[in-house]
């Protein structure tokens, strides 16, 4: 589960700019677990102060959320405490009950709750305000996974608790995973998330605990819906650029979307199942891993589409 952060109770505040101060200054790294893990003090010291949130919701109401549409590209649970930065985002997030209004009107799963998932980073949170959101929480290996839909996963559980105020976790990218219950009544939570170089590419993945296996991939990055765009268009161009990318992409994503991409244009039966028995011996492992799956499919006889849109995006 998330590594439990206790600190001594020493009374410390502060506020929002001295917390940001800090970020900014040589301290703070958040590429490392230990370098997040530095922040928790001072991230504590800012969820005992009981004003500074509502002064900048406020704050914000008065310039129409001018800060938030410039450079939010969260949902409305999340209000940005300051613009992200190539290395760390701070933000606050709100957890409705189920009986309050934005639950009632988007549904549970608007906010993630019954949806076991992990997360593409690393996060520090800290509950600020209620009895904070139940967890259900498994870990797994992440060496261990292609991330292909439907992967076998050997998930363990650890345990249910919740989010108080006060009690500091950090979440590890890719190996932790909880399947969050909503709170008792409206809780908030801090957290200071790692923003890697490569955070576009990486993957967030929704969980089946009862099979054991990654349900979906919950992350596309631009430029694979690009590629699909183009490759849908029939272009020779763009064909050859998915084939290329497909043999040599450095990142596994954008090879299983080429893979993808390309088999979608094959209307015979016969060469699609060519195409993922080739697939089955490619040297990305997220290609191998989902072909061996569709192949298995075909061969116990399940009319199913070799390729489909949900497949084509992960």
């Amino acid at each position: 589960m998330p590594r439990l952060i206790a600190l001594p109770e020493d009374g410390t505040v502060i506020d929002l700019a001295a917390l940001i101060d800090w970020c900014e200054g040589p301290d703070f790294d958040p590429s490392c677990e230990e370098g997040l893990a530095a922040a928790a003090p001072m991230l504590r010291a800012l969820s005992r102060n009981r004003d500074f949130l509502a002064d900048f919701a406020t704050a914000e109401l008065k310039t129409r959320c001018a800060g938030q549409r410039q450079a939010n590209p969260y949902s409305a649970q999340v209000v940005l405490l300051h613009p992200p930065t190539d290395r760390y985002v701070l933000r606050a997030a709100f957890w409705p009950a189920e009986r309050d209004h934005a639950v009632r009107m988007n549904g549970l799963s608007a906010f993630l709750y019954h949806v076991p998932h992990d997360h593409g980073f690393d996060f520090l949170t800290v509950g600020y305000l209620g009895p904070g959101y139940g967890s259900d929480y498994y870990d797994y290996d992440p060496a261990a996974v292609a991330g292909a839909d439907g992967e076998p996963v050997a998930l363990r559980f650890v345990e249910r608790s919740h989010l108080s105020e006060g009690r500091m976790l950090l979440y590890r990218a890719n190996r932790d995973i909880h399947a969050q219950l909503p709170a008792e009544s409206l809780s908030v939570s801090l957290n200071i998330l790692a923003s890697a170089p490569d955070q576009g590419w990486r993957r967030q993945y929704r969980f089946d605990t009862v099979k054991g296996a990654i349900a979906q991939c919950m992350t596309v990055a631009s430029a694979q819906l690009l590629l699909e765009l183009a490759v849908g268009c029939g272009t020779g161009n763009a064909i050859d650029l998915a084939q290329d990318f497909a043999r040599h992409h450095p990142e596994d994503a954008m090879r299983w979307t080429a893979w993808c991409a390309i088999g979608d244009r094959l209307t015979d039966r016969a060469a699609r199942r060519l195409y993922l028995e080739q697939g089955a011996r490619a040297s990305s492992r997220l290609i191998r891993r989902d072909s061996e799956r569709r192949l298995r499919s075909l061969q116990n006889g399940l009319e199913m589409a070799c390729f489909d849109a949900d497949s084509a995006v992960g």
